[in-house]
């Protein structure tokens, strides 16, 4: 019998038949089929009604377990006697058992079908001893075994037994006589009844194995830990690989996790070092658990994946859902199929969150979650479309958000794609490339191409626009898919708007037939690029400079264009990584601080002028000044005080987080500085602008204004050359004489709902007797008569407020940035 609806286990059965529910990562119903099967029943009727299309599918004929599988549908729900009557066809030979699928038990049925027949019995029920019997139909036996009354769903006024009815029986055809045909009927509370005033040989079985009845999310979690603590005959998949502990196939558990048992790990999940598995955990396959993730009593089903820091107790996740870094889920809640609980929420205990919703990040929820969705604002993050690899961001997102992309050009418009080297870009970028020439878009395909070259691309052909498919810097977990306009550069606001509204909808364009989309793959593209680089940028004196250099392409797809750049300006270079590596680009940030300690020792010791380490997609760019010094968060102000000796007079644009001192070194120079708010759009979009000859973003990304107003790491590193060979002066020697810098910076969790007070608070407390000065080209800056100033602004994708500070010195940076955190922090 498997056609209940399991309506106290929603919302574990909003979108799964109660059957299909896994108990240590199989259904409910494939443990009792299995019980069936051991006790030599292989001819098996499965009664269903909700959901039926899943069952059918899952369990099919049954050859998978060695059993002959028919199936009798409900079109209503037609009662526990009722479905049984619907099944006639197939009943009418022989005494037949009657079983739930949704209960597990071990009861012995070889020895329930033995009593049955010693008694001469037309009906024998399974009864079961159990301490609360309140949810259950009572039953009282006779010394014979005799049933003598039945009771549904008791009162404790009502309770003169702990013995119930397990749902179990065995019967003689003749007792479907009983039920009419067509009509919701039920065993216990109508067919038995009448049979026992009718002195039908009814008997009770009182079976001393075990059974347990899944209708409850409690129930749902003691039949977990019942069946690793092997209190029920059933069999566990995996390798016992310690007492209690079972691995399943090809499962990946780091040697420094935690693991106490009794516990399973699905087949192909992953336990990463540091995280924490403790008793009554079941990890259905394929979950990812992070460093730092502490599990207890929790089940969590397949595809899912447990951030760092996270804390799960006695809780149940959903399949493919996401519970990101230092989120909190608290006993007895329930978050449903493909939901994201985000950073650092916490969802109180015995709180149902529905499927496919999302938990903002810094959420606290106290309420089930049904209808609404409390979740991310947009599609895009500061880096494009971004998230985990084969967690958030899948194939089949890919899919839809390329598809919607395509919807937003006209049919045959052309668009660039391109990718680093990684496995995942390759992967992912495919889907993209199907997605849009499903959508009657063709493609100028670049392959593995710099960040850089596909910007030219994109702007030097009919290219409509653009999609580059990159792993994030610094994150060798998560990948960034970037949406490029006719331009080359990144989306506005308003085109994400637009594409973000498509995506939601779903409602994406097909091309007809002989409208799919072309794939192209241009040749000339790095020529070109070169080309016109080298024809815009001015190289005078690097010839008779005779410089040395080290170049660190980082394994990425700069390595591409270097060579023929460098054969082409005639520089003594010694390059390392210099070919594209699928790993490199999954390195983390402490290993490309390793890589940037090896370039340093490179170019002390080989006497260069400077070295330069590329990202992998040749986007930034690191220096290293000719003591093998890394000049880090000092190379803007490096570069700025060489690009300002040439152009006097002129325009650079820099965000409101850059330090003062870059006025004071471009004051100096007669230059003037345009501050623009920190996303790359607005940075691209001033360096536009006529008089703009340089800008810079703070973090290795610089634009030469006079090739493209793109940030552009090949071209900077082209410009850096013909600066450093013009100049009497060593990097180390500039970056001496450029005053010291203090700025500090914080982040303060923020809750969405609060945001807008906080910012309004920032406001009032501003001291305009003070002389304090508001500046809100992005957040609030407050700017002190003395020049010291602090930034307030707002994450646009996660639940924190950000600050940065720079004071005369760090101790005066501290006070400022402690005094403004505070003011945010305010209740």
């Amino acid at each position: 019998m498997a056609g209940g609806e399991g309506t106290r286990l929603r919302p574990l059965t909003a979108n799964l038949p109660k059957p299909l529910l896994p108990v240590v990562n199989r259904p409910i119903m494939e443990h009792v089929l299995r019980l069936l099967k051991r006790h030599g029943f292989d001819e098996t009727v499965v009664t269903v009604q909700f959901l039926a299309s899943m069952i059918r599918t899952y369990f099919g004929a049954g050859d998978e377990l060695g059993m002959h599988l028919s199936y009798a549908t409900e079109t209503t729900p037609l009662g526990t006697a009722g479905s049984v009557k619907n099944a006639e066809d197939a009943l009418r030979d022989e005494a037949f058992l009657v079983i739930s699928g949704d209960a597990l038990t071990d009861i012995d049925l070889t020895d329930l079908v033995a009593f049955h027949r010693r008694q001469g019995a037309l009906v024998t029920v399974a009864l079961k001893s159990v301490p609360d019997p309140l949810e259950f139909g009572i039953v009282i036996t006779g010394e014979d075994g005799r049933i003598q009354r039945f009771l549904e769903k008791p009162t404790w006024g009502q309770v003169f037994s702990d013995t119930v009815n397990t749902g179990i029986y065995v019967m003689e055809p003749e007792v479907l006589a009983h039920v009419p045909p067509g009509e919701a009927v039920d065993w216990s509370g109508d067919v038995f009844p009448r049979l026992v005033e009718a002195g039908a040989p009814v008997f009770g079985y009182v079976a001393a194995g075990y059974w347990e009845d899944v209708g409850t999310i409690a129930s749902f979690l003691r039949a977990q830990a019942d069946v690793l603590n092997r209190q029920v005959d059933v069999e566990i998949d995996g390798f016992e690989v310690s007492p209690g502990v079972w691995v399943g196939e090809d499962a990946e558990v780091h040697p420094d996790a935690i693991l106490k048992g009794p516990l399973v790990v699905g087949d192909y999940s992953k336990v990463e070092a540091g995280a924490e598995l403790r008793e009554f955990t079941v990890l259905g396959s394929n979950v990812l658990v992070k460093s730092g993730a502490f599990l207890h009593r929790a089940i969590v089903q397949d595809n899912a994946l447990i951030g760092p820091q996270t804390n799960l107790r006695g809780c149940v996740i959903g399949k493919s859902t996401d519970v990101l870094r230092a989120a909190r889920i608290e006993e007895g809640a329930v978050i449903g199929d493909e939901c994201v609980v985000r950073e650092e929420a916490f969802v109180s205990h015995d709180v149902k969150v529905y499927p496919f919703k999302t938990i903002e990040a810094g959420a606290v929820v106290n309420t089930s979650v049904i209808w609404e969705s409390r979740g991310q604002r947009s599609l895009f993050g500061p880096r494009g479309v971004s998230g985990l690899i084969n967690a958030e961001i899948t194939p089949e997102l890919v899919v839809r958000i390329a598809g919607a992309y395509a919807t937003t050009l006209k049919k045959g418009a052309t668009v660039t794609t391109a990718r680093d080297g990684s496995r995942a870009a390759r992967a992912l970028k495919r889907a993209v490339i199907s997605a849009l020439t499903a959508g009657a878009i063709n493609i100028r395909d670049l392959e593995v191409s710099p960040m850089p070259v596909t910007r030219f691309d994109v702007r030097s052909s009919n290219a409509a626009g653009g999609i580059m498919v990159r792993t994030a810097p610094g994150d060798p977990e998560r990948i960034d898919i970037l949406f490029l306009d006719a331009d080359g550069d990144d989306l506005s606001p308003a085109a994400q708007r637009k594409l973000d509204r498509v995506f939601s909808r779903q409602d994406f364009r097909r091309a007809f037939p002989g409208e799919i989309g072309d794939l192209r793959f241009p040749a000339r593209t790095l020529d070109l690029y070169i080309q016109d680089l080298l024809d815009r940028v001015d190289t005078t004196g690097l010839a008779e400079a005779d410089l040395k250099i080290v170049v660190d392409p980082s394994g990425g797809s700069a390595s591409l264009v270097l060579p023929t750049l460098l054969g082409r300006l005639g520089v003594d270079v010694l390059t390392v990584n210099g070919r594209v590596d699928e790993i490199i680009p999954a390195h983390s940030a402490a290993d490309d601080l390793r890589a940037t300690d090896r370039l340093g020792a490179l170019v002390a010791s080989s006497g260069a002028a400077f070295g330069v380490r590329f990202d992998h997609v040749g986007e930034r760019i690191a220096i290293v000044d000719e003591r093998g010094d890394l000049i880090d968060d000092r190379a803007l102000l490096v570069f700025l005080d060489l690009v300002a000796a040439e152009n006097r007079g002129a325009e650079v644009a820099l965000p409101v987080t850059t330090t003062r001192v870059a006025d004071q070194v471009t004051h100096f120079h007669g230059l003037t500085v345009r501050r623009t708010s920190l996303s790359a759009a607005a940075l691209t979009r001033v360096a536009r602008e006529e008089g703009v000859v340089f800008a810079a973003d703070g973090r290795g990304g610089f634009v030469v204004g006079e090739f493209a107003p793109a940030i552009d790491g090949l071209a900077a590193f082209v410009k850096l050359l013909t600066l450093v060979a013009r100049t009497r002066l060593t990097l180390s020697a500039i970056d001496a004489r450029i005053p010291s810098i203090a700025i500090l910076r914080r982040s303060v969790p923020t809750p969405w709902a609060a945001k807008g007070t906080v910012m309004r608070r920032i406001v009032e407390s501003v001291d305009p007797d003070a002389g304090q000065t508001l500046d809100t080209t992005d957040g609030v800056r407050i700017v002190s008569p003395d020049g010291s100033w602090v930034l307030v602004l707002p994450d646009p994708s996660e639940a924190v407020t950000h600050l940065w500070a720079e004071g005369a010195d760090l101790s005066e940076a501290h006070q400022l940035l402690r005094h403004w955190a505070e003011v945010v922090e305010a209740p």
